[in-house]
Parts: C-alpha cells; structure tokens; sequence
C-alpha cells in the first residue's frame, strides 16, 4: 500500500477512533446546545454595547453575518425571533440584564474551549476564572469586530458618495465588494474558526497545523447545510411532531450537524499533528528519503510519544 493512502487512512481511522471514544457526539450536543442559548444573549449584549459605541446598525449586520450560513429555512424563523428581541428597549449598557447576557453567551465559547481541548488531546492547565475571562474577552472581541463592520457598512457608501468625482473607480470596487456578500460571511467564519483553534484549546499551534481541520469544517459544513435543506424540503415534517417547538429543534438538530463537523475537524488536526504528516510532506518536497520501514517506525513512536503525553496531562 503506498505511503499516501496508508496515512491517510491512519489519519482518518484515528481521528473517528478517537471522535467516538472521547465523547464526541456528547460534546456535539453540548455545542449545539449552549450555541443556541449563547445566541440571544450575545446579540442582546452586543446590541448594547453597539449602541452605546454608535452602531446603530449591529443588529441588522450580526443577523447576516451569524445565519446567512445555515439554510434559509431555518434561519428565518429564529432571525425574525432575534429582531424582534433586539427591538425591545433596553435601559443601558450597565443594566444587569446585558451583564448576565454576557457571562451567558460566554458559555458558548466555553462549550468550544472545551470540545477542542478533548478533540486535541490537551489538558486544561488554566485557572478556570482565567479560561472564564478568556471567554468573556472573546464575547467582548467578536461583537466590537461586528460593531467596526456595521460602521464600515453605513460609512462607506457615505464615503463613495463623497468621492465620487475625483475617486470615480471607488464606486466599482465598492460595487464588487458588495456584491460578494457570502464571500464576506464565510471570510469572517474562516477567521472565527482559525481564532477558535488558535487560541481557545489548551497548548500552542500553528496556522499550518490548524488549517487543514479548518478547511474541512468549512466544505462539509456547506454539504450539511444544503443536505439538511434539502432533506426539511423533501422528507421531514417537523411542525406535526413537535407544534411549536418545531424551529428550535430544527436548529438544534442543525447546530448538533455542526457541532459534530467543527470536533472532526480538529481531531483530523490532532491526528495529523500525532502522525507528522506535514513533516512526511515536507521532506518529500525536499527529497529527503526514508525507507518504508524507518516512515512507519517513526510514524509510530511519534505517534506513541504524543499519545502517552496527552494522557499523563491528564
């Protein structure tokens, strides 16, 4: 069997090995699930805070950005929920309310920190007000990233207007960008999942070693999205099951897909950090060679040697 496929398969084998043994579909759950509760809360928190920092527009651009990538059918009943929950007026910034909102939606990034840690074999070596803060500055991070943007979408026609005549080739680039809107939303996923990976798990990686997980996450998550679409469309009838419920189990069910999806790719990053095989490629490219013997002894006891270490941190 050449070297390729014999890794691949080691890769791939390990990664679902260790998927299933560590609790992964448990943990996909707990995404899912402390997803959809952080949901509200970081909107209303970052609506507050949004406001209070002139962007009177975050609503409206959080809503895009978050559910232009699940499937129309189930983003549009928990989207019309969510504006007509930001519309609500709100006392201040300072409100105990928005307060709880934020320790709230950092449980969300605490279910990822979490997940990641099992799928990277890593033990938690912080304090745990320590990885709570972490999680709160996350919060804090994505919604002043989302307030710039909502500034940058309201300021920027302004500033084409402005400079429309000795800038005419301003209003093209503004027109293309525009037009790339779902470029733009997945952009901002891919930032999100390299942040996530980075920073959030125990341990310090690379955005070599992270990004092929990454970019899995990416393809398969728009596979399930529109295989999910398609299966509402064609097969299920969840209105008659569950009545009124029938929106957030759709979306629990769709942010459990997800959730399975976002811990695979970061066991595959595992898997391919425990086997070396950005090393293996990298001396291929090199044209160091090595018998089949010496790749597969050296596979092994680096293999072994990561395992046993993840395990005694533990």
């Amino acid at each position: 069997m050449p070297t390729a496929i014999r890794c691949a398969y080691k890769v791939i084998f390990d990664a679902i090995w260790h998927f299933s043994e560590d609790d992964g579909w448990a943990m996909a759950s707990h995404v899912a699930l402390s997803t959809l509760l952080a949901v509200f809360p970081f909107l209303i928190f970052g609506t507050a805070l949004g406001s209070f920092l002139g962007a009177d527009q975050f609503a409206e651009t959080a809503v895009h950005l978050i559910f232009d990538t699940w499937p129309e059918s189930i983003a549009a009943p928990i989207s019309r929920e969510v504006v007509a929950v930001l519309t609500i007026p709100r006392g201040g910034l300072l409100t105990v309310s928005v307060l709880a909102a934020a320790y709230f939606a950092s449980n969300g990034v605490e279910a990822l920190r979490i997940s990641l840690n099992r799928a990277y074999r890593v033990a938690e070596t912080r304090y745990w007000y320590m990885t709570r803060l972490a999680s709160l500055g996350f919060v804090i991070a994505g919604v002043l990233a989302l307030a710039v943007i909502s500034i940058v979408l309201v300021a920027a026609p302004l500033a084409v207007r402005a400079t429309g005549d000795w800038l005419p080739w301003l209003s093209y680039v503004y027109s293309w960008v525009e037009s790339w809107g779902l470029v733009g939303t997945v952009l901002v996923l891919l930032i999100g999942l390299l942040i996530a990976h980075l920073w959030l798990p125990a341990g310090r990686r690379r955005i070599a070693d992270v990004l092929p997980g990454i970019l899995l996450t990416l393809l398969f998550w728009a596979v399930g999205a529109y295989a999910f679409a398609s299966y509402l469309t064609a097969f299920a009838n969840y209105v008659s099951t569950y009545a009124g419920l029938a929106s957030i189990m759709i979306a629990l069910v769709f942010l459990y897909m997800i959730g399975a999806i976002f811990i695979m790719g970061a066991e595959i990053n595992a898997a391919l950090l425990k086997y070396r095989v950005k090393h293996l490629i990298l001396d291929r490219i090199r044209g160091v060679r090595k018998t089949r013997q010496a790749e597969e002894e050296s596979m092994e006891d680096e293999a072994i040697a990561r395992e046993q270490g993840a395990n005694a941190g533990r």
